[in-house]
């Protein structure tokens, strides 16, 4: 068995076969594989890996060269992608392999992060990455926002196809990347295909001329249901202007149905709003995202809670295993090497759940990613802090 790394031209011929029968309905018509051979222009900076026998591709993953916010800090984000087997070949460890050698090539690449969607948590959850919130869908009817149609508020809404719009929308996302805690997006070759496909509405919020909010969305029917992508909005006008945007559609659509994050409260957006606010994980199909640290210097710079001092030895894992000094100044935490005894061992698993704030000391040793004796000073240095994603891959 051999891995090798093979160009975006090369997918059509030994991925796709893979990818087509593990994710699509099969046998696929001819066109589907001319489909996916024209999207390869936006592969180009992939990195794909292949899993290769006498010829023949018996698996494949790959890694979109992406952007995320951490705590405050943007980092290089690989994000995990592709992953697939031919069935004679399942159970064998061979993606094991190719995601271990992933993981090191994208680190040394540059990447401090990395971030997927997962066939199966556990499996993914032995390679270091711990599970991250999926985005909700609050649905509602739009009567239900009647009180914003009376609403003088300061801007406007602008409504373009998406190919028209997509540059102030583009430009919106790199904004929140700096803003968002968890935000992430792709590089400039995977995001330009988006600009044409799938054909879609964008919702451009504007106050004075700024773009403060947009969305993007389609709409199935008269009286059926408007689909919205997710709620990006730099603040409380931008969501005021979009929602009274939706509201003017009550007597076209019968609901609304609309992508939020986690600190979204769609129950208090208006009084007599009545609204499904769901956040559904079904596997395989909507494993909710996972994230690991590829880099222990990930850590450096990013927001501290408070002033602590705390040294954690990362057990098991070959990329960021180690004793560190992690301490909180001035805001800012710092990570450094270090023979100290540790007051936490932790797998990386553990550390990603702190790094990202989606676990707490506690939590973290009721999972089984460690035991800690400096829960007090881990809790000051890594508050919990739910990260929003965005990107989808």
């Amino acid at each position: 068995m051999e891995i090798r790394q093979i160009a975006a031209d090369e997918r059509t011929d030994t991925m796709f076969p893979l990818q087509a029968y593990a994710f699509e309905p099969s046998p696929w018509a001819e066109a589907a594989r001319e489909t996916y051979a024209k999207r390869m222009v936006f592969y180009r900076t992939v990195t794909s890996l292949i899993a290769e026998e006498d010829g023949r591709t018996l698996a494949g993953v790959a890694a979109f060269p992406m952007r995320q916010n951490v705590r405050g800090v943007v980092h290089d984000m690989a994000g995990v992608a592709s992953v697939s087997s031919h069935p004679a070949a399942r159970r064998r460890g061979l993606v094991r392999q190719l995601m271990s050698r992933l993981m090191r090539q994208m680190r040394d690449q540059g990447c401090a992060v990395s971030a997927l969607y997962p066939f199966r948590p556990s499996f993914y959850g032995k390679l270091g990455y711990v599970g991250v919130p999926r985005v909700r869908t609050a649905t509602f009817a739009p009567e239900g926002l009647s009180h914003l149609l009376k609403a003088d508020l300061p801007g406007e809404v602008e409504r373009l196809r998406l190919s028209e719009g997509f540059d102030d929308y583009d430009a919106l996302t790199l904004r929140l990347l700096q803003e968002r805690h968890g935000f992430s997006v792709f590089d400039e070759t995977r995001t330009a295909e988006f600009r044409e496909s799938p054909s879609l509405w964008v919702a451009l919020a504007r106050v004075d001329g700024e773009v403060v909010g947009a969305v993007t969305y389609r709409i199935d029917q008269y009286g059926g249901d408007l689909v919205a992508g997710d709620l990006l909005t730099t603040g409380p006008m931008g969501r005021a202007l979009l929602l009274q945007f939706f509201a003017r559609h009550v007597d076209q659509v019968a609901r609304i149905v609309l992508r939020i994050g986690t600190d979204e409260v769609p129950e208090l957006w208006g009084t007599d709003l009545a609204v499904l606010t769901e956040g559904r994980v079904e596997l395989p199909r909507r494993g909710a995202p996972m994230v690991r640290l590829l880099a222990i210097d990930a850590l450096n710079g990013l927001h501290a809670g408070a002033e602590a001092d705390v040294t954690v030895e990362v057990v098991d894992d070959e990329l960021i295993g180690g004793r560190y000094r992690i301490t909180g100044d001035s805001g800012r935490l710092a990570v450094e090497e270090t023979k100290d005894e540790p007051q936490a061992r932790l797998t990386c698993a553990g550390m990603s759940a702190l790094a990202y704030g989606v676990l707490d000391p506690v939590e973290v040793m009721t999972r089984g990613f460690g035991h800690v004796e400096a829960v007090e000073e881990l809790t000051a240095l890594f508050p919990k802090q739910m990260p929003y994603l965005f990107a989808d891959f």
